[in-house]
């Protein structure tokens, strides 16, 4: 149970803490809005990654190239709209100096909807948690269940961590809230645009 259990620590710190489409949703939330407002979206995993589990399982190693196309420009195409939502989110900012805030629930769905639209949980699952988990499950279920409460409560605790880091920029000023929250707008923008081009490429 110790080996899959960390098995899940170790692949989710690693996915928690590498850039993505979620981790620049959670930066660009933090700073406009503060930690209260954004750390329910760390949750989203739990949820997207149900049908995404549940997809890969049912048919892992055989997920068609044509429904990863699909699925990366998909995920371009919305965090293009995350992006032009933040930018005029960050006008606003500049003009009023604060936002009316959101709602916890909408702030999760876009959550989760940024992950579903990522392929990465997708590839993740199918190339190393997938089969990782099927072994681990035949071996014992214990193993099983190891190795995903390992990796969601790694993954959450990092996402926590991005969140708390980020939003405590805001005690700098506005000027810097303003800044940081321009930077993670083309962050947004750049990821769309690699979706789109991975996609198109493919």
């Amino acid at each position: 149970m110790g080996r899959y259990l960390f098995s899940g620590i170790i692949f989710a710190f690693a996915a928690g803490i590498q850039p993505g489409p979620l981790q620049t949703y959670y930066i660009n939330h933090a700073l406009l809005y503060g930690w209260r407002k954004t750390l329910p979206s760390v949750l989203a995993p739990l949820f997207s990654d149900i049908p995404i589990i549940a997809l890969v399982l049912f048919a892992l190693h055989t997920t068609s190239k044509l429904f990863l196309q699909i699925l990366q420009c998909g995920g371009g195409v919305f965090l293009f709209f995350l992006a032009f939502g933040a930018w005029k989110n960050w006008l606003k900012l500049k003009k009023a100096g604060s936002l009316p805030l959101p709602s916890q629930s909408k702030t999760l769905i876009k959550a989760i909807s940024v992950n579903l639209l990522n392929p990465n949980p997708y590839l993740g699952w199918s190339l190393v948690m997938g089969p990782l988990f099927l072994a681990g499950w035949k071996e014992n279920p214990v193993n099983g269940i190891a190795l995903l409460g390992g990796f969601y409560s790694t993954l959450i605790l990092c996402s926590g961590g991005i969140v708390f880091l980020f939003a405590s920029a805001r005690n700098f000023g506005p000027r810097i809230i303003r800044a940081a929250a321009g930077i993670s707008i083309f962050a947004l923008a750049g990821f769309g645009i690699y979706q789109l081009w991975s996609g198109l490429a493919r």
